[in-house]
């Protein structure tokens, strides 16, 4: 077990999210996370989040500009201020950071996850990427310390537009590979850290006669593409073939939190 409080980390900026994002993935981490940690939020809004959250304001970054410019070729796309979550000693947090994305639902306990490779950078495996054979990790849940892989943020900070041309535009894809080609990317278990559109929505015609399963083992659930969230809570309506029931154990564990 760390002897330091593990960082759990989000970023929440302009209007997608409403802050109670925020405070159900803070409950759903304090219901499910069984060792010390402090919950840390940087975002340009922070009304109407819970005081159990420290607020800290979105990290600013010399290459903010080169970095808007390259984005703005087409099929670019991703959230690439996360990357400024990689800074060894922002906003003087030491230790193990435990990151989530804000469209993720906890449903289980945590410590397997944050305990798969401590020396390492977690990631789940990219599901696309599984399905053609090819590396590579998916961004919702990330788990490493930033002081024992300065690189993700060195390396990206020295040169933003050639880290996004040469990743598909993708920060998933830059944080997952540049820990794959030095040997430090580990994969976190696939049946933790479940999709809702590919492991918990059921295929036709089932979806239209039982609802979204949770898989047995899953800790975290990633929303991704539709449904959202609340579409899901309530069930989803998008023609035969990707339509869902409503999800109860969802309202169980997302709304209710």
């Amino acid at each position: 077990m760390n002897a330091k409080p593990i960082n759990v980390v989000c970023i929440k900026w302009g209007e997608k999210y409403p802050a109670y994002y925020v405070n159900r993935l803070y409950r759903g981490v304090t219901r499910f996370l069984d060792r010390p940690f402090a919950f840390h939020c940087f975002t340009d809004r922070g009304e109407g989040i819970d005081d159990g959250v420290v607020l800290h304001d979105l990290p600013r970054e010399d290459f903010e500009a080169d970095l808007l410019a390259a984005m703005q070729r087409r099929g670019r796309k991703g959230a690439w201020r996360k990357v400024s979550l990689f800074r060894p000693g922002l906003a003087g947090m030491e230790g193990q950071m435990l990151g989530f994305d804000l469209d993720v639902v906890i449903t289980g306990d945590l410590a397997p996850i944050v305990d798969t490779a401590p020396e390492k950078v977690a990631m789940r495996r990219e599901w696309r990427y599984a399905w053609k054979g090819q590396p590579g990790g998916h961004g919702s849940v990330f788990v490493f310390d930033p002081a024992k892989h300065p690189y993700l943020y060195e390396d990206f900070a020295r040169d933003p537009a050639g880290a996004v041309a040469a990743n598909k535009g993708s920060e998933q894809y830059y944080t997952s590979m540049s820990a794959y080609r030095r040997g430090e990317l580990v994969y976190l278990p696939g049946d933790m850290v479940s999709s809702f559109k590919y492991d918990a929505a059921r295929l036709f015609p089932l979806n239209h006669l039982l609802p979204p399963r949770l898989p047995g083992n899953c800790r975290v659930m990633c929303f991704h593409g539709r449904p959202k969230m609340e579409e899901a809570v309530e069930g989803f309506r998008a023609g035969p073939l990707d339509s869902t029931l409503a999800a109860d154990w969802l309202r169980r564990y997302w709304v209710e939190a």
